[in-house]
């Protein structure tokens, strides 16, 4: 049977969502294009046609990790603001835990930007910011606030990526502690200069 037939857009959505898997599990430096080529069918030549070079390949990767979540922060809010808006993003947010890929990317996404290289860092340093942004845009609450919300959010990334939900440590079980609504109800900009 010969290979369905794609066209360009299609090729590079799928080629996106495998280069995701592979950086979310490898990152910049342990994924493979050769690996993304053969998992698509197609040579590694047109991996580089399509996105010029891995580093690019990656940095779309991420940057389209730091957009699912920004995007999905905002419809959650849908409208509202202040802690409101807060409690349905974070629900949002900890729906989003079984999303693996996205939280991964993030998190590679940062770490290969503190690994040095300013390209990288820059462009991770922008997908944060838009993220930030979103959240800040929504709520429509201090900087502080924001801070503490998506400080909370870093950690369930970080919770997730270890597959904390697995380990039976006490340390774990406080990590995997649910924020009920009204925990940020204290931080205020008179409390937070």
């Amino acid at each position: 049977m010969s290979p369905t037939r794609m066209s360009g857009q299609e090729r590079r959505e799928q080629v996106l969502g495998i280069a995701e898997e592979e950086f979310a599990a490898g990152g910049l430096a342990g994924a493979s294009t050769e690996t993304i080529a053969r998992r698509a069918g197609i040579t590694q030549a047109y991996v580089f046609r399509m996105f010029g070079t891995k580093k690019l390949l990656f940095l779309e990767c991420v940057d389209a990790a730091f957009e699912r979540m920004a995007v999905a922060m905002l419809a959650a809010a849908g409208g509202t603001s202040g802690i409101e808006a807060l409690t349905a993003m974070g629900q949002e947010y900890n729906d989003m835990l079984s999303d693996r890929t996205t939280l991964l990317l993030q998190l590679q996404g940062t770490a290969a930007a503190a690994a040095g290289d300013g390209e990288v860092r820059d462009a991770v340093r922008a997908s944060f910011g838009r993220l930030w942004q979103a959240v800040a845009d929504a709520a429509r609450l201090d900087p502080v606030t924001v801070k503490a919300f998506l400080a909370f959010g870093m950690l369930l990334n970080t919770s997730a990526a270890l597959d904390l939900a697995g380990v039976e440590e006490p340390w774990a079980g406080q990590a995997r502690t649910r924020i009920q609504p009204g925990l940020f109800s204290h931080i205020t900009s008179e409390t937070n200069r």
